[in-house]
């Protein structure tokens, strides 16, 4: 990478000059970060201990908690160091760390979630071809070829990002490496080489987005000709909460990339960055354990054995 011998360092964006901010801004993260871990962590393992959870829709859930319990380890623990610290420092190849793991996790994210559009088309549209569309074998190709598009798509970006001149500094206006903020930085003449990387991807990512539009036109279609009331409102509840993590995710990354730069600012471009890099993480966990009674009730008997387990460590020390 030829920039790295010119230029050691980045400066990230502080949230705050004085000391009493810098600690909020430090116990804000915490909160929402250990927020991720619980609810993310107990649906891993509910998903895994729970025989009855041992369906292809959780696998794939399992998967999404995976990727988001990672994103935001990236971004935020990086963030609250610096605050404690009193720092805006983070090195050339941490820089290059954090957005290969970033945009990896990002965008295996949004291959998993249209996996799971899938899934959800083939269990409403298509019942009877369920168990030999989405047997074990295809589950696992295909949670493989979302965490493989991610790879190859940071890596792709990684590289040709970081082979880019940079002559504007060191300094980003966001709390994290972000490649937008990395080429406004590179050489003018540069530029369009990213450009050419990112035409490419978003028409990769606006077809992802046209296939689970299509499969959730085709699901809604199906669900409205069953005659129960009842079939109706477990379908609802099936595709409900997918399809609200769905919404959440690409509303808040259309925005943050494909704003227009009239309206852009630092305070904005930081709330955006909040609103996609670590809030999706952290209510993700509860949007899907909000209606689902199955998982409500393997996460209760994940909580009450770790209470309960708890208890007993603690008489044995007692004694």
């Amino acid at each position: 990478m030829s920039n790295r011998s010119s230029l050691n360092e980045f400066l990230l964006l502080a949230f705050a000059d004085t000391r009493e901010l810098q600690l909020l801004h430090f116990s804000l993260f915490l909160g929402i970060y250990l927020a991720a871990l619980l609810g993310n962590g107990l649906i891993i393992t509910a998903v895994a201990c729970d025989h009855r959870l041992h369906t292809p829709m959780y696998f794939f859930l399992l998967n999404l908690s995976l990727l988001d319990l990672a994103s935001i380890s990236v971004t935020v623990p990086k963030s609250m160091a610096n605050s404690l610290k009193n720092t805006r420092a983070i090195s050339y190849s941490g820089c290059a760390a954090q957005v290969f793991l970033f945009v990896f996790l990002l965008a295996g994210e949004y291959s998993l979630l249209t996996v799971m559009a899938y899934d959800r088309y083939v269990a409403i549209c298509r019942p009877l071809h369920y168990g030999n569309l989405m047997g074990s074998k295809a589950c696992v190709k295909m949670a493989a070829a979302a965490w493989g598009t991610g790879f190859l798509y940071a890596v792709l970006h990684t590289a040709n990002t970081f082979s880019i001149p940079l002559c504007q500094g060191n300094t980003m206006q966001q709390f994290f490496c972000e490649i937008p903020q990395i080429l406004k930085l590179s050489c003018t003449d540069s530029y369009i080489r990213e450009a050419g990387v990112i035409v490419l991807n978003t028409c990769l990512g606006f077809g992802f987005f046209v296939f689970i539009v299509l499969s959730y036109v085709q699901i809604f279609t199906a669900v409205l000709r069953i005659p129960s009331e009842q079939g109706r409102h477990k379908a609802f509840s099936m595709c409900l909460p997918h399809l609200a993590v769905v919404s959440l995710f690409i509303s808040t990354i259309m925005f943050a990339y494909l704003k227009p730069p009239s309206i852009s600012s630092p305070a904005l471009d930081l709330v955006v960055a909040v609103l996609y890099a670590v809030v999706p993480p952290a209510v993700n966990p509860l949007i899907y354990s909000m209606r689902n009674k199955e998982l409500q009730d393997a996460l209760r008997k994940v909580l009450s054995w770790t209470f309960f387990r708890s208890g007993n460590i603690a008489i044995t020390l007692h004694k």
